[in-house]
């Protein structure tokens, strides 16, 4: 993919486009200014509206995991005794919405078409928790999957950290904390239109002020209650702002994949870049035609399935065999 490619936009997708009308319909922009237990209620009623079925022949099971408190897993498996080899998922939201629930079916049907083990993480929520809630927790529940794993049919050897949006961030901080501490290194990381600065006036967050799905408005409520206010030290902390890390070398060969109607695009791509030039294999995948949270549109759109395949082909491929596809 040429640099003058990755600007250009096609038209939003039609079938993304109507299902989008009809979730924000449900859950405006403006919603961002109501009861935080209103904005949740509501998020998770939609989703559920949303859900489709499990795929046949995958395991579900939760439990909890020990950590500053009790870390709530949902994980999802292929039948059989394994070991499959595991993905620790972070879940979108904006750090404040979203839950095991909200993501079920996509790391399900993750599940099913990669042949993995996926972790769903039901993470404390910001504002009431803050950075570094966030990364505790994941680091909870990796512990318990190289410790306890093979106990569900984990391969602790085998294990990469994929996430959306805010679950991008989770993932990038993850894989920079595993490398600065000395530990063992994931065997990749999927990025899924991840946020991961906190600069809103790029071009990508000019071009797509009011994108459907995510506005900058929205982004900077989700980044002030992750973060604090500008000023505060969250915000000059690369585990927080993956983008202000000097140096990303050592770090897990990446899959990254990026929508041209998102106000995050650029963000993707950055870090797309600066792990190229650290020496990482990186690859991007850009979505012309689609926007913010596409894989939940998945089943109204062919670009959005299209995009989703691509998402669990990557983490076949460095889950099972630690490369790209």
């Amino acid at each position: 993919m040429h640099d003058n490619d990755l600007t250009a936009q096609e038209p939003i997708d039609e079938g993304m486009l109507a299902f989008y009308e009809t979730l924000s319909a449900k859950t405006p922009p403006e919603s961002v200014d109501w009861p935080l237990t209103e904005q949740r209620r509501l998020w998770d009623e939609v989703c559920s509206s949303f859900r489709a079925e499990r795929p046949r022949g995958v395991v579900v099971e939760d439990f909890t995991v020990p950590g500053d408190l009790a870390v709530p897993v949902r994980l999802f498996r292929p039948e059989g005794a394994g070991p499959f080899p595991g993905v620790i998922y972070g879940h979108g939201g904006g750090w404040v919405l979203g839950s095991i629930e909200t993501h079920d079916d996509m790391c399900a049907e993750i599940a099913a078409l990669a042949g993995v083990a996926v972790a769903a993480i039901d993470y404390r929520l910001a504002p009431e928790n803050p950075h570094p809630a966030q990364l505790r927790d994941s680091l909870a529940v990796l512990s318990y999957m190289r410790h306890a794993g093979m106990s569900r049919a984990i391969d602790p050897e085998r294990i990469i950290a994929a996430g959306d949006s805010a679950g991008g961030q989770m993932t990038a901080a993850l894989v920079m904390w595993l490398r600065d501490k000395g530990l063992p290194q994931l065997r990749g990381q999927v990025l899924i239109y991840p946020v991961l600065g906190t600069d809103t006036g790029t071009a990508s967050y000019e071009r797509n002020r009011q994108g459907p799905c995510l506005t900058r408005a929205e982004m900077e409520y989700y980044l002030a209650a992750f973060l604090g206010p500008r000023g505060s030290p969250q915000r000059s902390d690369p585990y927080a702002v993956p983008l202000l890390a000097r140096d990303l070398s050592g770090l897990p060969a990446a899959f990254i994949t990026v929508a041209a109607h998102d106000p995050l695009h650029d963000d993707g791509l950055i870090y797309h870049r600066a792990l190229q030039h650290a020496g990482i294999p990186s690859a991007l995948r850009r979505e012309p035609a689609l926007a913010h949270s596409y894989m939940r549109a998945r089943h109204h759109s062919r670009p959005a399935m299209a995009g989703f395949r691509a998402i669990a082909r990557a983490v076949k491929a460095l889950a099972h065999d630690g490369r790209l596809p």
